[in-house]
């Protein structure tokens, strides 16, 4: 089982600024390398405050410089709002100066006040991704490649910085989109899901499609896809710590569904307010919900979580809102000091049959 961390850069507030979120990201970044993280990923959002990360590229190329070991991934590039001769160019760079630790996460995208503002039609974001997803293992694989698609057009060209893995850098594909996730398969990339903030059940639908979309395809979910799991978890026996942790993961929720569904608010064309709606879950549902607690709770809960996903990789939600950063980091040294190799001790080989 791989962990990871997944580093959203939120600002919820001006008591924030840019810089500091920007700080705090590269910070949790090397402390999730020295606590023994296998991953760190980094979003892409543009304009407001949801995600002050707008090229998970550059951050990947900053990171190198300073981690050795740990691999950087992009969660997720939001390939229409890309040209693709530029992006082939900086997937080639990314994974060159990090030395081959770029895991490339590629997705449609869905924020319509972002498309606008890049001069794209969301309603051909779907039709964009699926050339450029023709146009990328030719791009990176291949010395002279061309394409001729609806949309993207690329004459006989060559990305003159090569990949450093051969043949490409690991694709991850997210998407909710059955289909998305059916060509994921069938051209063997990972994939990435989620459960957002919902319990047990949820992540036993989350499964269920993924069997169904194997099968569909004439793979094996558990032998032949690899798929990672997007957690919010927090473990601590200080219940205001936990409560401050979750308030900051319905904030994400309230600004992510804002944008989602077009109703986002702000007195300034920036900050996004945070609007309670009539779906929030409550602070007491999403503790019922998520792996928070103590150590042993939390291992607990995610032991059951993966008994029943069965995912290859899990990556934990660090930064949101504007949660404490020392709390944060001490929190990314927990994980690596007591909950991973907990959780890695009741997942070695004569534990799987158990857990099955």
């Amino acid at each position: 089982m791989e962990f990871g961390v997944f580093i959203l850069a939120q600002q919820r507030g001006y008591h924030q600024t840019s810089q500091q979120v920007i700080n705090n990201s590269i910070q949790q970044t090397v402390i999730a390398e020295q606590a023994g993280f296998d991953n760190a990923w980094y979003a892409e959002h543009h304009f407001n405050n949801y995600s002050l990360s707008p090229s998970p590229l550059m951050m990947v190329a900053h990171m190198a410089a300073k981690t050795q070991r740990i691999r950087l991934g992009t969660a997720v590039c939001i390939l229409p709002l890309y040209q693709p001769a530029r992006f082939l160019a900086e997937v080639g760079f990314a994974d060159t100066v990090s030395n081959g630790r770029l895991d490339l996460g590629v997705g449609s995208g869905y924020q319509e006040f972002e498309f606008e503002r890049f001069g794209v039609d969301i309603a051909n974001s779907g039709a964009i991704y699926n050339e450029f997803l023709d146009i990328l293992p030719k791009g990176l694989t291949q010395k002279i490649f061309s394409y001729e698609g609806r949309l993207l057009k690329m004459p006989p060209s060559s990305i003159a910085v090569r990949c450093v893995q051969e043949p490409m850098p690991p694709v991850w594909i997210t998407s909710g989109n059955p289909a998305t996730l059916s060509r994921g398969v069938r051209e063997n990339y990972n994939l990435f899901v989620t459960a957002l903030l919902n319990g047990t059940e949820a992540i036993r639908g989350v499964r269920g499609k993924l069997e169904k979309v194997a099968a569909e395809n004439g793979k094996d979910l558990d032998r032949d896809v690899k798929f990672g799991f997007l957690r919010c978890a927090y473990a601590s026996d200080n219940k205001a710590e936990i409560d401050a942790y979750l308030q900051c993961a319905l904030f994400q929720r309230r600004i992510s569904e804002s944008l989602k569904y077009r109703r986002s608010q702000s007195d300034d064309g920036y900050m996004i307010k945070e609007v309670p709606y009539e779906t929030d879950p409550t602070i007491e549902q999403l503790r019922s919900n998520l792996p928070v607690g103590s150590v042993n709770q939390v291992i607990d809960r995610m032991l059951e979580e993966i008994s029943i996903l069965k995912p290859k990789h899990i990556a934990i939600q660090t930064q949101l809102g504007d949660f404490d950063q020392k709390t944060m980091l001490k929190q990314i040294e927990l994980w690596g000091e007591k909950i991973i190799p907990a959780i890695q001790k009741e997942l070695a080989p004569n534990q799987i049959r158990r857990l099955a």
